[in-house]
């Protein structure tokens, strides 16, 4: 078991070409790390933001993306019991693909957390993601899980390369949240998400999918956790991702038993 522990701070950091002054929340982090994942994702149970630091709250005008409010979000736009998908690592050609079909068959929009070079390699893939109503997310382009450990110009560096590259594959569509690789933020990645147009995107419901548990203890996660909050964390890249598609159908056929709806992360709204 690892933890981390961030401490409020103060920093000035230069973004796009302006200074942006970055009042840092106290939040916290727990980690579990599995060596076998083949993409060395660090698991994050939960991440929260101090509402007295203000971190749901606009630091500073931003450049090209236009500010939006660096707290980590968590809420659905949709409210009530609405639920957030959430897919990391891809895409990957291979799964990618069949996560697309079984969103589309339960009629399931969700945030496609994508890293950089795999985007680049698969243009079409993320296409394809735009093209089925779904939205983007930035992960980085190495998903170094110790990214907060680094110097600012290398997490800069991982987070606008990540952006543009996503971007450009896409043909037009606008990358909207940011994620940490294992939930690696620093105060001044999110303010550099955020300037940039990129809400920091969290996760309450950890599949543990990435390390392969058998689809019954997938979707058994979900149902013990889903009360923690709407956001749910599946995968598909890093790896062998059959058992993320069986329980990915399973959960989204459980939600619309429950009746409850699916949507998009706030971009805008309270983190919450």
């Amino acid at each position: 078991m690892t933890r981390t522990r961030m401490r409020g701070t103060k920093a000035r950091i230069a973004v796009a070409g302006a200074v942006v002054a970055v009042a840092a929340t106290a939040w916290g982090v727990t980690a579990v790390v599995d060596p076998g994942h083949e993409t060395n994702h660090q698991n994050v149970s939960r991440q929260t933001d101090d509402p007295a630091q203000g971190g749901g709250e606009p630091q500073a005008p931003g450049k090209p993306g236009g500010q939006v409010p660096d707290g980590i979000a968590h809420a659905s736009e949709s409210g009530g019991d609405a639920v957030n998908i959430t897919i990391d690592d891809g895409p990957d050609p291979q799964w990618t693909p069949k996560v697309l079909e079984v969103l589309k068959k339960y009629d399931v929009k969700a945030v496609f957390c994508m890293i950089g070079p795999q985007a680049k390699d698969h243009p079409d893939l993320v296409k394809k993601v735009v093209a089925g109503g779904h939205r983007l997310c930035d992960h980085t382009t190495d998903h170094n899980t110790g990214m907060d450990k680094k110097p600012f110009a290398y997490q800069q560096q991982q987070i606008l390369d990540a952006k543009k590259q996503i971007e450009d594959a896409a043909g037009g569509a606008k990358v909207q949240y940011y994620r940490a690789p294992g939930g690696a933020f620093t105060p001044e990645s999110r303010a550099l998400a955020a300037a940039n147009g990129m809400r920091p995107l969290g996760w309450n419901v950890d599949t543990k999918d990435f390390s392969k548990p058998g689809v019954a203890a997938i979707v058994a996660a979900v149902k013990a956790e889903i009360g923690n909050g709407p956001t749910v964390l599946f995968h598909d890249g890093g790896g062998d991702r059959t058992q993320s598609v069986a329980a990915l159908d399973q959960v989204l056929a459980w939600l619309k038993e429950q009746g409850r709806p699916t949507g998009f992360p706030v971009v805008t709204g309270p983190s919450a």
